[in-house]
């Protein structure tokens, strides 16, 4: 998955070297001829938003082998392979009408109704969240549970997962790598779709728990996947939290879920983000 590398000489950078050739074939006296057939030659040429793409997050390229978290997963938990099920069948229905698709764990699927059908829910979007999941399962959900079938092409996704993988004490490089893949198999599905990939939330009581400190690791791996124009990076934690990180009153029911409250903060800072990228 790595772009293929830069190749680099003496010549200076930026020069067209068949100009350069057009210019030496004509002589001194042709030079505003040269200029024009150059001109030809150069648009001729694709323009950068056609070129071949460099590979997303090329900060985590492919291991051999691949860690468990980037590898796709059939979960075994019941309830996350009946929550896959169903969305599975969804797709399987059309998924020509999502404008927008919300993936990722129970922190996804449990939007507070009022507020999700406010900001989201009435305007296109699809919640393909499943609780208990990881990064492994998303993949799973996106390419064998046929959750990204060729009739979605949403103009954005909202892609935040990971912090299961933190419960259980994953490797944040490997947690990371396995988003990377989750961000690559979006951008192979619907190049046109731009991607807002979200930090991982604040977790526990306060800037000390062992897995928000895993979860900012996986942050700052993930953040330099945005390149701002198909991937687009954004930590809202701020939004939850006081200025000792320690959750706000009433935005977490367990140190770990969103309450009302919190979805509603969390809301009112991700809908602006959202609209910028619908191009509203």
């Amino acid at each position: 998955m790595r772009g293929r590398p830069e190749r680099r000489g003496g010549r200076a950078a930026g020069r067209p070297r068949g100009r350069t050739r057009l210019l030496k074939a004509v002589g001194a006296g042709g030079i505003a001829l040269a200029s024009l057939l150059a001109g030809l030659f150069l648009a001729g040429a694709p323009s950068p938003a056609l070129a071949q793409r460099e590979p997303a997050c090329p900060n985590l390229p492919v291991r051999n082998p691949m860690p468990r978290e980037a590898t796709p997963e059939n979960l075994p938990e019941p309830y996350w392979r009946a929550r896959t099920a169903e969305l599975s069948r969804v797709a399987g229905r059309g998924m020509g009408w999502a404008q927008m698709i919300f993936i990722g764990d129970s922190i996804t699927q449990f939007w507070d109704p009022p507020v999700w059908e406010a900001r989201f829910g009435s305007r296109g979007a699809a919640n393909f969240g499943v609780g208990g999941d990881f990064t492994q399962g998303v993949l799973w959900r996106l390419q064998e549970g046929g959750q990204w079938p060729a009739t979605l092409r949403p103009r954005v996704a909202v892609l935040l997962i990971g912090t299961n993988n933190a419960t259980y004490n994953n490797p944040p490089e490997d947690t990371a790598l396995g988003i990377a893949e989750i961000v690559r198999l979006i951008r192979g599905r619907a190049p046109a779709t731009r991607i807002l990939l979200l930090g991982i939330l604040p977790r526990g009581a306060d800037a000390s728990d062992p897995a928000r400190a895993l979860n900012q690791r996986v942050n700052a791996l993930i953040a330099p996947c945005a390149d701002n124009s198909s991937v687009f990076y954004a930590d809202l934690g701020g939004a939850l939290v006081d200025s000792a990180g320690r959750p706000l009153p009433g935005v977490l029911t367990d140190g770990l879920h969103l309450s009302p409250d919190g979805y509603a903060r969390l809301g009112a800072v991700l809908e602006p983000r959202v609209n910028a990228l619908l191009g509203r």
